[in-house]
């Protein structure tokens, strides 16, 4: 992880609620959640995240209940790619309620407001449809990544 790119656009302090959001909508579920940011997406944000997914492993959970928020700031570009297990419960247009959610938050610069938002959403459905069991673990790392 690189600091110097997260602290381009979060305080050390954004990024402790950031990942406390993460830690908080986890605690009572299997699921995992990643916040991934870059400077600049040359691509298509959704294609570019399925990209990152896959470098950080999150399609390895047992589950399958990754959910990944990717984030390009330079680009004002960001997707939200659920892994096949939670994209098999979740009702059709879940992820792009959420995603209308943070854009209106992103439009008033509210990054963190709008991603602690959207990380809550998410555990809410992970926790409906993946509760914790004895023996989970946590698979995935809850701290924010760079590339």
């Amino acid at each position: 992880m690189s600091d110097k790119t997260i602290r381009k656009f979060f305080t050390e302090a954004e990024e402790a609620q950031i990942v406390e959001a993460i830690r908080k909508a986890e605690l009572a579920t299997s699921g995992e959640i990643r916040v991934h940011i870059e400077e600049t997406c040359s691509e298509n944000a959704f294609e570019r995240g399925t990209e990152v997914f896959g470098m950080l492993k999150m399609h390895k959970t047992e589950l399958h209940n990754g959910v990944l928020f990717y984030l390009a700031t330079k680009d004002k570009k960001f997707a939200i790619i659920g892994d096949e297990g939670i994209n098999s419960k979740v009702p059709a247009g879940f992820w792009d309620e959420i995603r209308d959610d943070m854009q209106a938050a992103f439009k008033n610069r509210d990054f963190v407001g709008g991603l602690s938002k959207g990380i809550g959403r998410s555990g809410k459905a992970l926790l409906e449809f993946f509760p914790y069991q004895d023996g989970d673990v946590n698979e995935l790392s809850d701290e924010i990544s760079t590339s």
